[in-house]
């Protein structure tokens, strides 16, 4: 549409292309690893049910949003509880 309309997008030089990721399976992991597993594959961890204080060595994750292996694209966030 924004090309039909002739409105420029911005320096197409200036993005990063985003590459296609599955969401690996974190669930059942310390919060730690999940961190870790998360940030190798160019994601980012979001804690739905984060304190302050808490402690991501023993804490285990039980869910996550989007689930594994659904596709998904680099810098995106995945939703945890615990």
């Amino acid at each position: 549409m924004l090309p039909y309309l002739e409105v420029e997008q911005g320096n197409q030089d200036e993005v990063e292309p985003k590459t296609e990721i599955e969401t690996p399976d974190i669930t059942g992991k310390t919060l730690k690893e999940a961190e870790s597993i998360l940030k190798e594959n160019g994601l980012e961890i979001k804690i739905n049910n984060e304190y302050e204080g808490i402690d991501k060595e023993n804490i285990v994750v039980s869910n996550q949003l989007p689930q594994a292996g659904i596709k998904t694209y680099s810098g995106s966030c995945v939703y945890i509880d615990f």
